[in-house]
């Protein structure tokens, strides 16, 4: 580790650089104008390899002193979900204003407002870090982690360790459970419904479908930092919609939050085996075909990439053990207090579930922020908060750089 600390990051200057990021909207797909935000700021900063890829994550790096050092990647995404209602908001989403200290507007903690204190915690390191520091902000978080999955498998940034920038209110965060999106679709044959005999109610299977349901989610694993996996049913549709024609399709969606290590293939078998012993137990209604898929959705990036992606993204833990985990905590400290920062799992997903549960990488989270104001239309951003974290980003990313190497 450099023997003088880097220089303190400018706070007046990231903060201008989250109200402007707050001010272009970007839904999952539509990031262009932020990501070329991004990257104006990025050569601002001075960064080394400024680009975007063909995904359309924004991509720069602070090169490190010694090419054996590991690298960390800083991450946060580019994209936010929709504002709804403009008119629910008491203080409009899309003009980042400060009132008495907090900035609000969509975007304030999830997750422009980080990712600017981030990115300029990260600059602060130049001539002062080890391994480089690539910053890197992904495309479609909000959809599944499209960027940050297809970012690490193309293999060109590489990092040995990943900070995401999701909001922690201080805290370091070491993982949380996936999700994943189930449909269950039940045929029959549809008709009119005044003539009930010619048709195959697909309505029929319903019943055992929700039992076995209500019986895999009784028998869920727990881990002991994430708590227990949960399986839900969240949506019922039936085809043809009309109200006076008996439908020929079903289907039932779940909602599953998985843990670590859990895959879509075992995700579907396990609610097959589920099904077919509920039906067993009771007798199959006649006729009725049944089946299960990842619900999938078609995504199209702002650079024209397309593809056909499951619902699905991964959960993951780290260890609260981990030399870099303790090492973050005793790097960051506590905001008015004594101690390490408190060491806990994020409650909702992020794209940490790509870089550590799928490719192995050690990641961690830290950034300003209360999860709580999540795609509310009360999204804030403490800005005292906000400063503090700023402070103890640089040196943050030098104890994991530190860790790694011990």
């Amino acid at each position: 580790m450099p023997s003088t600390p880097p220089p303190a990051p400018d706070f007046d200057s990231a903060l201008a650089f989250a109200r402007d990021l707050i001010r272009i909207p970007a839904l999952s797909g539509e990031e262009e104008p932020v990501c070329r935000r991004v990257l104006a700021e990025f050569e601002t900063l001075a960064l080394a390899d400024v680009r975007h890829d063909e995904f359309g994550n924004a991509i720069g790096r602070v090169p490190g002193s010694d090419p054996q050092a590991p690298s960390v990647l800083v991450n946060a995404h580019l994209d936010v979900v929709a504002a709804g209602d403009e008119d629910a908001w008491a203080i409009p989403p899309f003009e980042a204003e400060i009132r008495e200290g907090v900035l609000h507007g969509r975007g304030a903690m999830d997750i422009k407002g980080p990712l600017a204190m981030l990115t300029h915690g990260a600059a602060a390191l130049a001539g002062h870090t080890p391994g480089d520091v690539w910053v890197a902000h992904t495309v479609f978080e909000e959809r599944g982690g499209l960027g940050m999955h297809r970012l690490l498998a193309a293999g060109d940034v590489a990092p040995d360790a990943v900070l995401i920038g999701e909001s922690t209110h201080g805290d370091i965060c070491i993982g949380h459970r996936g999700r994943a999106e189930i449909e269950i679709v039940i045929r029959g044959l549809a008709g009119h419904a005044s003539a009930p005999d010619r048709t195959r109610n697909a309505l029929d299977l319903v019943p055992a479908v929700l039992a076995a349901v209500d019986r895999l989610s009784a028998a869920q694993a727990s881990d002991p930092e994430l708590g227990p996996a949960t399986v839900t049913p969240t949506s019922v549709g039936a085809r043809p919609e009309s109200r006076n024609v008996v439908p020929d399709e079903v289907i039932v969606v779940l909602d599953w939050r998985i843990l670590p290590g859990m895959e879509d293939e075992q995700l579907l078998a396990t609610v097959r085996r589920a099904i077919t012993e509920q039906i067993g137990s009771q007798g199959p209604p006649t006729d009725l075909a049944w089946d299960v898929r990842m619900a999938t959705e078609r995504q199209r990036t702002w650079t024209g990439h397309q593809e056909e992606r499951p619902v699905f993204m991964p959960g993951f833990g780290v260890a609260t053990d981990h030399p870099m985990v303790v090492a973050a905590a005793e790097a960051v400290g506590r905001r008015g207090e004594l101690g390490p920062a408190h060491v806990r799992p994020w409650a909702f997903a992020t794209d940490g579930g790509w870089s550590c549960g799928t490719f192995g990488i050690p990641t961690i989270g830290f950034a300003p922020g209360e999860e709580r104001h999540a795609h509310t239309n009360t999204e804030c951003l403490d800005l005292d908060e906000a400063a503090w974290a700023l402070q103890r980003i640089p040196r943050l990313l030098l104890a994991m750089q530190a860790a790694l190497v011990g």
